[in-house]
């Protein structure tokens, strides 16, 4: 796992996730909602060309999102895609606690943005949008993994299979060193 791609639908915890991987397998990892979002949540225009350019390495963890502006990029260059499968009630709970939290706090994520009260009503909030695209998002995903056979897919279906997953990096991570 050189080139590894974090899949699910808002709120399943592909952030979390890739940070985790990028720290136990010692992955570059770049944010993608970091790279896309500019001031006032403009994309910016250099999206595209920052996410070709770190992606043409040899070693990278990401999140699997914008293929709307991406293509199938990301998975052309994964070797690897982690697929955070779950529940749609285990999801909403999180993205809600989430953005509730965010929203509440004032808490700044990329370039001064911040999730709003008022967020809530629009059709991009994540809440929304991870009840609209859970059952799209499996489609999805399986769809892209018959089109790129060379990318190994680990679907994990619970959160405590994920968690499991994880450790088990970690356990053989220690052991693996001199």
């Amino acid at each position: 796992m050189e080139r590894i791609l974090v899949s699910g639908v808002a709120g399943a915890g592909k952030t979390t996730t890739a940070t985790l991987l990028a720290q136990r397998l010692e992955l570059p990892r770049r944010e993608l909602d970091a790279l896309h979002h500019g001031p006032g949540w403009v994309k910016r225009p250099e999206f595209e060309a920052e996410v070709a350019a770190f992606t043409a390495g040899s070693r990278w963890v990401t999140e699997d999102q914008y293929s709307s502006l991406l293509g199938d990029l990301l998975w052309r260059r994964a070797d690897t895609v982690v697929w955070l499968d779950l529940p749609r009630a285990t999801v909403m709970r999180r993205v809600i606690r989430r953005s509730l939290v965010r929203s509440l706090t004032r808490t700044e994520l990329w370039n001064g943005n911040r999730e709003t009260l008022r967020g809530w009503l629009e059709p991009d909030h994540p809440a929304r949008v991870a009840w609209r695209q859970h059952a799209r998002k499996r489609a999805t995903v399986l769809d892209r993994a018959a089109a790129h056979p060379h990318v190994r897919l680990i679907r994990l279906t619970s959160a405590r299979e994920a968690r499991a997953w994880a450790e088990g990096l970690a356990r053989a991570r220690v052991t693996s060193a001199p």
